[in-house]
């Protein structure tokens, strides 16, 4: 069961104008990053401080609305890439050869598939998140049973008070884990849900039945939504047939994926769903955002559309990072009541 937030706590979220609170959801501002792009927040990678983005070594972190964590599990999981961080330049070759079977850019988008490689809870509040402490955090979790879940849960309950983050992401909708999550989905949510001394956003996929999910979701106190989770999706080398992944299959991201996102958050308010809702899928600039919050989003969440804008490359990462500012400017400008009309 969730408690109270303390006034302790509660002190260290108060904090700034641009602060928004979307029922038990409090963010720094309307702009939060995705899940993965930014890895941990932090990073013990001297080629790449703050995840797999050279764009995020120009842009504050502690000035989004919360940072979202690559998603994390009980174990340690290589997933179909690896949990190494300690890669030299001289490496850096062989570890962008090695990208390229997880992770590939395909018309309008990204397709990857690292398969929630990460260092597992543990390592993450041990050795991660005290270094972030001046982000707004939102962690994401994952596991294949409603027992790891409840698991994940506590281990976040035991390590961080409440009101120190914005979240925990349940992510019950990953394609690149080869899992059908609809079979635990409702058990997750009767077990895990109210263990939780943190409010807990659902990830919903457009692959899976995401209005009934987010029913599901409401019915269980879930106080929130992040919508939309990737687009399965698949590409062959046209000379040999070869999947560009390892995995196969992968989750398709950036720019393709947008008009699905919005169709989902229009279907979730036509639904009657009133959870708050943090969009994400495609954006990149404020006009996206705009229409975003036109369909009915409560904050946006930027993900590979802006983050690997200049992946696998650092050139034009400086530019990218000033691009990235002042859509953080114009989301903070933003006022429900400006809002434009829904359809």
């Amino acid at each position: 069961m969730r408690t109270p937030t303390s006034p302790t706590a509660r002190a260290r979220s108060d904090r700034g104008p641009d602060e928004v609170r979307l029922g038990d959801i409090v963010l720094r501002n309307r702009l939060v990053t995705s899940s993965s792009l930014l890895g941990y927040g932090v990073s013990n990678a001297p080629l790449l401080p703050y995840g797999m983005s050279p764009v995020s070594l120009f842009v504050p972190l502690s000035e989004f609305g919360a940072v979202t964590t690559r998603t994390l599990t009980v174990e340690p999981r290589e997933g179909h890439f690896s949990t190494r961080e300690d890669y030299r330049l001289a490496e850096l070759p062989g570890l962008l050869r090695r990208y390229g079977t997880v992770l590939r850019g395909v018309d309008g988008g990204w397709l990857n598939a690292f398969g929630w490689c990460n260092v597992g809870i543990d390592a993450y509040l041990r050795d991660y998140y005290p270094r972030t402490r001046d982000q707004r955090t939102i962690i994401s979790v994952g596991g294949f049973s409603a027992e790891e879940f409840v698991t994940l849960v506590d281990k976040v309950n035991a390590a961080v008070p409440a009101g120190d983050i914005a979240a925990v992401e349940f992510n019950v909708s990953c394609h690149n884990v080869n899992f059908d999550f609809s079979a635990i989905l409702q058990s997750v949510l009767d077990e895990a849900v109210p263990r939780s001394a943190h409010p807990v956003l659902l990830k919903l996929s457009p692959d899976y039945d995401y209005l009934r999910n987010a029913k599901q979701a409401v019915a269980a106190g879930v106080s929130g939504l992040t919508a939309i989770n990737t687009v399965k999706a698949l590409r062959l080398d046209p000379r040999t047939g070869r999947p560009w992944l390892a995995n196969r299959y992968g989750g398709l991201s950036g720019r393709a994926i947008k008009p699905i996102g919005l169709r989902v958050v229009s279907e979730l308010r036509e639904a009657g769903i009133t959870l708050p809702v943090i969009a994400t899928g495609g954006i990149r600039n404020a006009a996206d955002c705009r229409e975003y919050f036109w369909a009915g989003a409560d904050a946006v969440s930027l993900g590979s559309a802006a983050w690997l804008a200049s992946y696998p490359g650092y050139a034009l990462a400086p530019l990218r990072g000033l691009y990235v500012r002042r859509v953080l400017r114009a989301v903070r400008r933003y006022r429900p009541e400006r809002a434009g009309p829904a359809a």
